[in-house]
């Protein structure tokens, strides 16, 4: 058995050396560490700059890192970050079947020995010797590890001058190796964050589920581990799906930012100094989310899935893990939809009224920068300001002077009767388009003769779901069913879809906290959600997850309403995907 398992897992490096481009990428960095005396293992600035060669490829001189890739001439090591295959975290990964072995310093330096059932056999002879600093130089040039096997030449032969190897070499000794800050031998500790602008119910309804599912996994953790249950913490651990996790409370706070935005930053300052967390989770606010999101991304700290229609549209940012793009993911359908119809609405005027509030800047923002992402024609954009009433005289006035073939109306409820007269005017656009989460209930209201033409973005799910069991049977909701009742959650009761959502929330951390194995690291838990399948979740089509994917819910449906006093939604397209 013993020489079964060491086959087995010799077998087992060499298709992960194979598989990785960069599988040891940090493992041959240096000869002597040390030997250059002007660079201080503690130094933040050298620190930042081996960093930035393990992300992205980029030497302290600015240039890209060159390697050899089968024998061929040097290419820009920027298309082989460490990064992409040992992951921000640096402790790999299992993707696909394919193994990536850690690429820390507190790794690389002890020896490696087989893994049974998760149980390292350190009694047995080691897989490969702990490095040194030769072995890692030559590893990273020859591709020859210490156990003298040489491997596969896909992973490359990296060209590193000795300086810009130590400087690499220290960073990766800092790499996740020390737990972070909000973890202790007992607890872990999250917090959430309401504004003073959330109304009560919004900020009870997700203070309700958050509190109670850690009472419930608390609870649990709390009966398994007394004396009297001589098996409990293995029970804990079974169903905790983690060991490190059944001896670990989870604790949360809850922060509450009150007063001027510009005053929010200093007080989650305080917060955070008094009472450290390891991430945080959920989240309201009426206002706006950016100085939350500029605090996390800062203090590299996890927010995870905040409950905002305005979150910050980056896509360099790492901390901040949303939802959805809000108002500006349904701006930015739109512009997807038309450009799939693009040989006839070509060389043809599109005209955008778009109300001065959040909510029209955004949707108008997502159309805007998407369409030119397309290569297309600006739209004509007409601006509303906050105290005048979109009318049917400006609307005729408009139609006339530009006679549009599509109509954008970013608008409230208020603006559905300029919009309706439409229908009686010769001049009227082929295609209008609304958004269902600026109008809410007011779409169901939208008149008869004017559907043929308007489409409303839809950013919720259609798919049936399986409700509360009755009288012990179940029953599918048909689609005409569950999106009449979803329909009135996210537009009419808000304080249901922040229960649903935070409940949701909840389960997928304690999956996340299992997958973490004990590497409790921030990196890591963005890291391992970033690795997670695509899952169902309330209200939304699916989420999909992948590393760096900071918006989960990436579609909007394009829908109209059928005729009759009692319309339903029909779908006019796939969910137009980001």
């Amino acid at each position: 058995m013993k020489e079964m398992n060491r086959n087995f897992n010799y077998s087992y490096i060499v298709i992960a050396a194979a598989c990785c481009a960069v599988l040891l990428l940090p493992l041959g960095l240096s000869n002597s560490f040390g030997a250059t005396t002007e660079i201080s293992p503690d130094s933040q600035e050298m620190l930042k700059l081996g960093e930035r060669m393990y992300r992205e490829g980029i030497l302290p001189s600015g240039k890209p890192m060159l390697t050899l890739v089968k024998g061929e001439l040097p290419v820009p090591g920027t298309n082989f970050a460490c990064v992409s295959c040992h992951l921000r975290s640096g402790l790999g990964a299992l993707d696909e079947n394919v193994f990536t072995p850690p690429a820390t310093g507190n790794k690389l330096f002890q020896p490696r020995y087989m893994v049974y059932k998760g149980i390292e056999q350190s009694q047995t002879p080691s897989l490969r010797p702990a490095y040194t600093d030769v072995t890692l130089k030559t590893v990273i040039r020859s591709g020859k590890d210490p156990a003298g096997r040489v491997l596969n030449d896909v992973m490359p032969r990296y060209i590193l001058e000795e300086r810009d190897a130590i400087i690499l070499v220290n960073y990766l000794k800092s790499l996740s190796s020390q737990f972070s800050p909000g973890v202790t031998d007992t607890s872990i500790r999250f917090a959430t964050v309401t504004t003073d602008d959330a109304t009560p119910e919004e900020r009870d309804a997700m203070l309700a589920s958050l509190e109670s599912y850690f009472e419930h996994i608390n609870s649990q953790i709390n009966s398994f581990n007394t004396p009297r249950w001589a098996k409990g913490r293995l029970m804990a651990a079974n169903m905790l799906g983690s060991r490190e996790l059944a001896n670990r409370k989870i604790l949360l706070s809850h922060w509450v930012l009150k007063g001027p935005v510009d005053t929010w930053r200093e007080q989650l300052e305080e917060y955070n100094r008094k009472e450290p967390v390891f991430a945080l989770l959920g989240g309201i606010t009426n206002g706006d989310w950016k100085p939350v999101h500029q605090f996390c991304e800062e203090n590299r700290i996890p927010c995870l899935f905040p409950n905002t229609d305005f979150p910050v549209i980056s896509d360099k940012d790492w901390y901040t893990l949303y939802m959805s793009k809000g108002y500006y993911q349904e701006g930015e359908g739109v512009a997807r939809y038309l450009n799939s119809k693009d040989d006839t609405i070509k060389g043809k005027v599109i005209v955008q009224i778009v109300r001065a509030s959040r909510e029209g800047q955004a949707l108008s923002t997502g159309f805007q920068q998407t369409w030119r992402e397309f290569g297309q024609k600006p739209p004509v954009t007409i601006t509303l300001p906050p105290d005048k009433i979109l009318s049917k005289e400006l609307m005729d006035q408009l139609l006339s002077r530009k006679k549009p073939a599509v109509l954008i109306v970013w608008d409230d409820i208020k603006a559905l009767p300029a919009v309706e007269s439409i229908a009686d005017n010769k001049k009227r656009p082929k295609l209008v388009f609304v958004s269902s989460r600026y109008l809410g209930n007011g779409i169901w209201t939208l008149k008869e003769p004017i559907r043929d033409v308007t489409y409303i973005t839809y950013p919720f799910s259609f798919s049936p779901i399986v409700p509360k069991a009755t009288m012990g049977r179940q029953k599918v909701e048909s689609d005409l069913q569950m999106t009449l009742r979803q329909a009135d959650i996210p537009l009419k009761d808000n304080t249901q879809k922040i229960t649903r959502l935070t409940d949701a929330l909840t389960r997928l951390l304690i999956s996340w906290l299992a997958d973490m194995k004990g590497n409790y690291y921030r990196d890591n838990l963005l890291d391992v959600i970033g690795t997670m399948m695509d899952q169902q979740y309330p209200l939304y089509k699916r989420i999909s997850f992948g590393p760096g994917q900071r918006y989960v819910s990436r579609g909007c449906y394009i829908v109209q309403l059928s005729k009759g006093d009692k319309p339903e939604l029909i779908k006019k397209s796939d969910w137009e995907i980001h």
